[in-house]
């Protein structure tokens, strides 16, 4: 055969392949194809010579593909059943009947719209019965033996609410696929940046939310403590590692304003603020401010951190349950009808019968001023033997009360409570000093939210809280014994309106009265010493503030004024205006600029009383401004930052300057030669803020860093002007994230330099022996700094299910892994025979925890 010849005929059966195989693609495609299931009806009747009975409006709009492999009559009728829960009857040997099941079993797939993610935790209800389930971690749910005629209702927090029926589902043929929109609320802030893990967002007005329900890993953590958490931002620290002495842009606790559900609270922490008081599973969002706040928020001249808890009604049970090495907690939200519901949580520690690797480490870093080394720096505490009985729980309720679909009545409550029974005896002496200590928290709140019409909206809050802290030593010698309390009762009525003036102008009001009263009692018996000190101010307190943005946002100003009328009953009165500006305008392409001011006041801190006393485990009590030893504290604060934002990248950089006035050195904790004088000054911080972030689909990284030039100024000190005690000039962080599955890892490495304090002069002088107490002669205040600190904390989560509806996830973390000693301060005192002993707080040591959690 002729090579041409060969050449066409082989084209020819290569052609002839090609249409065979695209035949049998487009008849198996035919056959994959969904076809309308009445038309299919009558190909069968055809086929098989029989006839179908049916009521149309029951197959209108169902289809079917039936796969290859399915060709005898009964297969056929059985996949028909299957797959479209339809009945089949057998009348006679030819006509057959058709009905839809009025029960049927559905499953789905809850998935997010954008990113096709799995959305987990989401309420899926038969729409008007009880029936509910949530997602489990796939996003998956199933309903058995439920009406087909009934209607699905499917929402989840910051997504549109679906709604669909159950016929739709039953028409997929199979598990349906539901997407969910995200829901953006027009005059709503519109979110910048999710930062380092789920559920930590930066707003438009440069607050920070923090959504609890949807919060990753972070490194250390195991479970979502709210005022840990926090302290990942830039900013944000606390130099004693503890959660109730949060520190943030350099300022003191006390100047930081709390608030649970409206509510001011003066206590934030167990085991002396090494652990978080509030339950974050009913806590829905936090937020934190740190500049530009607005003018609905008084008090507190460092920051505004505002805890809400759940909001809305579920129509079913929620809840969990869990424990780690320190306490083990439940909590839960219950509905009592449809417009009536409730929220639940209990905590309790397990410090007084259970002793864990956890508590120990705990317990030395809470109790450690006992250690104390002489001049050659040799430990002297070997012959010291402790006891303790320590205990802690809180316990928090809420009423959901929806009157209608305009109005919503709240009740909040919230009880914290610490105890401790402490003591050491010296063996070599032998004496026994004992400590009992009680701290209490007992706020309640109602609340009053009203939406009048579209446009007009308001919130009336009004709470009454009261925190008592009692406390109780026998010195060795038994012949000492000191008493001191401490007790806070406010009560506040608070009224906020919001009016859309249009889609660019929204007009806030409102009017505060907040009444504060503090009683301090000290008894001494020896030497003998009586005060009792009582004060009452009382605060009015209208504010104003419009908010203006453009079409997309391309710019948003935020401008108030807050007007304070302050009077204390017994001292003085004053009138203290403060303005504040909030700016976030375009500058590019996923390049944003925000420029934020204030002034704000407070006229409750903390003092450090009696450095020496309750061997170091409580030294803060609340005091009222009275306008001569201790005026009110204002501060005047302006920043101005640039953030960009671009798949899944993000840059951002602010710098700031911030004056406080009116600060004493009472507040301030000194541990030199200003620890009792009372002198009144101010402080001074330039810092900046930087935070580089990139993520992925499973992993985020990030690297902050944060510079503070903190340094006061007092009239009376020489030199009047010198370090702040807080003045950590450079703290770096640089972490990570990885999720595998179902198991969440996170790791990090804190550094900072070291805080300053104050050494004792060199040799003979270090002490003046010509006034009685011996007293210490020390160098310029501030003028030494403690070594840099490091730690190393890493985390996993592992999620897994045990149910249908019950998931659950076991955690394990490890607080600095080296197990380095960091010096977290050092101060010196005097002995009963004129020695100098110094005393140092270290950092926790190598602390492991497990923990384990339930929720349905």
């Amino acid at each position: 055969m002729p090579r041409t010849l060969r050449s066409k005929c082989f084209k020819l059966f290569l052609g002839f392949l090609l249409f065979l195989y695209c035949a049998h693609i487009n008849a198996q495609e035919e056959q994959d194809k969904p076809v309308v299931l009445t038309n299919y009806i009558k190909n069968l009747e055809e086929r098989f010579n029989i006839k179908f009975s049916y009521l149309d409006k029951d197959l209108d709009n169902l289809t079917i593909s039936i796969p290859e492999n399915v060709v005898s009559l009964n297969d056929i009728l059985n996949f028909l059943e299957q797959h479209l829960q339809l009945k089949t009857e057998k009348i006679d040997d030819r006509y057959y009947a058709l009905t839809k099941n009025a029960v049927v079993n559905i499953c789905g797939k809850v998935l997010d719209n954008f990113a096709k993610n799995n959305v987990s935790g989401a309420t899926v209800e038969i729409i008007g019965t009880k029936i509910a389930v949530t997602t489990d971690t796939e996003g998956s749910f199933t309903f058995d033996t439920i009406p087909r005629n009934a209607s699905l209702k499917i929402r989840y927090l910051g997504y549109t609410t679906q709604y669909l029926s159950v016929e739709d589902i039953v028409k997929e043929n199979g598990c349906a696929k539901i997407l969910m929109a995200q829901h953006y609320e027009e005059l709503n802030e519109v979110v910048v940046y999710q930062f380092l893990t789920s559920g930590i967002i930066k707003e438009m007005d440069a607050s920070i939310t923090l959504n609890t329900s949807d919060f990753g890993i972070l490194p250390g953590l195991i479970e979502p403590d709210i005022l840990q958490t926090v302290q990942a931002l830039p900013g944000i620290k606390s130099i004693d590692e503890t959660v109730s002495d949060i520190n943030v842009r350099g300022g003191t606790n006390d100047q930081n304003l709390l608030l649970w559900n409206g509510i001011k609270m003066y206590q934030s922490g167990h085991f002396f603020g090494l652990i978080s008081a509030f339950n974050p599973y009913l806590t829905d969002k936090v937020t934190v401010i740190k500049n530009g706040t607005p003018s609905t928020y008084g008090d507190g001249v460092s920051s505004v951190i505002q805890m809400e808890t759940r909001n809305e009604l579920s129509n079913t049970i929620l809840g969990g349950a869990g424990f780690n090495f320190i306490s083990g907690d439940i909590y839960g939200q219950i509905p009592l009808s449809d417009k009536v519901g409730i929220q639940l949580s209990a905590r309790r520690s397990s410090t007084d019968f259970l002793n864990t690797p956890t508590y120990a480490k705990f317990f030395d870093r809470a109790f450690q001023d006992s250690e104390v080394t002489n001049q050659n720096n040799v430990t002297i505490d070997e012959d010291i033997i402790r006891d303790e009985n320590f205990f802690f729980y809180d316990f928090t309720g809420k009423l959901l009360y929806d009157i209608n679909d305009k109005h919503k009545f709240r009740v909040n409550l919230i009880s914290i409570t610490n105890n401790l029974e402490y003591s050491e005896t010296n063996l070599t002496e032998p004496e026994t000093t004992n400590s009992v200590l009680t701290q209490n928290n007992l706020s309640i709140g109602v609340q009053l939210q009203s939406n009048w019409t579209n446009k007009f909206s308001s919130n009336l809050n009004v709470y009454y809280s009261r925190y008592t802290l009692d406390s109780q030593s026998f010195f060795g010698n038994r012949i000492q014994f000191l008493l001191q309390n401490n007790e806070v009762s406010e009560n506040a009525i608070k009224l906020d309106t919001d009016y859309a003036i249009s889609n660019s102008f929204t007009w806030k009001n409102g009017y505060q009265y907040i009444e504060t009263g503090i009683v301090n009692t000290t008894n001494l018996t020896q030497p003998p010493f009586d005060s009792e000190v009582k004060g009452v101010i009382r605060i009015h307190a209208p504010h104003t503030e419009i908010r203006f943005s453009t079409p997309e946002n391309r710019f948003i100003a935020k401008g108030g004024l807050r007007f304070n009328y302050i009077e204390n009953v017994d001292t003085f009165s004053k009138f203290i205006i403060e303005p504040r500006l909030n700016l976030n305008f375009r500058l590019a392409k996923h390049i944003r600029g925000e420029v934020l001011g204030e002034f704000k006041s407070q006229t409750v801190n903390q003092i450090i009383d009696l450095e020496q006393n309750f061997l170091g485990i409580e030294k803060r009590r609340w005091v009222l401004s009275d306008d001569d030893t201790l005026p009110i504290t204002r501060s005047r604060q302006g920043s101005i930052g640039i953030n960009y934002d671009n798949n899944n990248f993000y840059l951002g950089v602010e710098g700031f300057y911030k004056e406080v006035d009116g600060i004493s050195t009472n507040t301030q904790g000194f541990q030199n030669q200003n620890q009792f004088n009372g002198e009144i000054g101010s402080y001074t911080i330039k810092g900046l803020e930087f935070l580089i972030n990139k993520k992925g689909e499973k992993y985020s990284t990030w690297l902050s860093y944060t510079f503070n030039d903190n340094n006061y100024n007092f009239d009376a000190i020489v030199p009047n002007g010198f370090p702040n005690n807080l003045d950590i000039r450079h703290t770096i962080s640089v972490a990570g994230t990885y999720t595998y599955k179902n198991l969440k890892l996170g790791l990090g490495i804190n550094y900072r330099t070291g805080k300053p304090f104050t050494e004792p002069e060199d040799g003979d002088i270090a002490l003046n022996t010509s006034v009685l107490p011996t007293r210490i002669n020390y160098k310029s205040p501030n003028s030494s700094r403690l070594p840099q600190y490091i730690r190393a904390d890493a985390s996993a989560i592992y999620k897994f299910k045990l149910s249908q509806g019950i998931n659950a996830n076991a955690g394990v973390s490890i607080l600095n892994i080296t197990n380095r000693k960091n010096t977290l301060d050092k101060y010196y005192r005097v002995t009963e025979d004129n020695q100098i002993e110094t005393v140092e707080n270290v950092s926790l040591g190598i602390t492991p925890n497990v923990s384990f959690r339930v929720n349905f």
